[in-house]
């Protein structure tokens, strides 16, 4: 430990020592002047009590000084600000992962499943940031790039629950007539479902659904500063990889690849299983798979599918070990404070000489 300013010390303790010197130099040279004498006081000086309360208050006399000298030098350290110089290394976590979703309605469980693992890498996060787009005929950018972990957990369970909605308005009400269902529990569902969906289907009729190639596009240019080169970047994308097109899109899925790794961007997909995989939209089951799994391992990433034997948090959990972090070490110095000790010295003598003081006058 160390004084910042310790001139106040160096000017300090000798003047304290100084004046404590010059009382007892007036103190000693001091005449008697006034009063009336007393005789045959070595009577009294001789009597075994006087002596006994002489030396009592002597002491507490000696101890009310000491402790005024002991408060005014811990004042004085305190002035001073004793401190200590400390160094931490900082491993400072430069990733930044985008979870990039389709949410047509034809992946509800495989996306419930993958923002529920996700939620307990978040959890674990610890520096990294973190964000979310989601996209059907048009993107959102639902959680910017943050590591607002709390906030992250928040905007992933809504996104649970929209999945869930999902999944009853498919079970409930898809291809069926408003004759075999309970209108009002329909429009009640609806109603929330058009909350997520309003983002997301901008054009629908013009343009079609799932544009995948536009919806990776949209997380690529998402991600902060995209043009230095001080981050690892990640993308976790989930699709069936079905696009309905109506038109033709502004890109398309191996174009927003070759865009993901000219920025050094890994993508790794997750496909569903062939069982979850929807049959209504006229694409070919293996073609959809072996065209994404081509474009994404383009970018250095990997490709899932979901199977039997490799659950979506098996998935996500290989992605952990996979995608190491690019940690830079930061020494910091600083100086802290330590006003403990002296203020504790202060506090204890300070109390010191209050009570001899009141024994003094008694």
């Amino acid at each position: 430990m160390v004084l910042k300013y310790p001139l106040v010390m160096y000017i300090g303790v000798p003047v304290v020592l100084l004046a404590v010197a010059a009382v007892h130099f007036i103190k000693r040279k001091r005449e008697y002047r006034f009063g009336v004498r007393a005789a045959n006081t070595s009577f009294i000086k001789a009597d075994k009590r006087y002596r006994s309360i002489k030396a009592f208050y002597g002491t507490v006399a000696v101890l009310a000084e000491a402790a005024l000298v002991v408060s005014m030098i811990a004042s004085l350290v305190l002035i001073s600000r004793p401190v200590v110089t400390e160094s931490q290394s900082n491993g400072t976590k430069k990733r930044d992962i985008f979870l990039c979703m389709d949410v047509s309605y034809s992946i509800y469980d495989l996306n419930y499943d993958l923002v529920d693992s996700l939620e307990e890498v978040v959890k674990s996060l610890d520096g990294d940031r973190f964000g979310v787009t989601i996209y059907n005929t048009s993107s959102i950018l639902y959680v910017p790039m943050t590591d607002d972990y709390d906030f992250i957990i928040s905007k992933l369970e809504e996104l649970k629950d929209y999945f869930v909605m999902q999944k009853e308005y498919m079970a409930k009400y898809e291809g069926k007539y408003f004759s075999e269902i309970d209108y009002d529990a329909y429009m009640e569902l609806k109603n929330k479902l058009d909350y997520y969906d309003a983002g997301t289907l901008i054009n629908n009729y013009q343009k079609g659904s799932s544009l995948i190639g536009e919806g990776l596009a949209t997380a690529l240019y998402s991600f902060p500063r995209l043009d230095e080169q001080d981050r690892t970047r990640i993308i976790i994308m989930s699709t069936d990889n079905a696009q309905e097109a109506l038109s033709k899109p502004l890109v398309e899925v191996e174009e927003a690849c070759d865009l993901c790794a000219g920025h050094d961007i890994k993508v790794f997909g997750i496909f569903p299983s062939k069982e979850s995989f929807y049959s209504g939209n006229h694409v070919s089951y293996d073609k959809a798979m072996s065209e994404l799994q081509a474009a994404v391992q383009g970018t250095g990433g990997t490709f899932y599918r979901e199977s039997d034997t490799l659950s979506v948090a098996d998935m996500v959990d290989d992605i952990e070990k996979q995608e190491a972090l690019v940690v830079d070490e930061i020494t910091v110095t600083r100086l802290v404070d330590k006003p403990v000790i002296p203020m504790i010295v202060l506090a204890s003598s300070m109390m010191i000489f209050f009570m001899c003081g009141v024994v003094l006058n008694l």
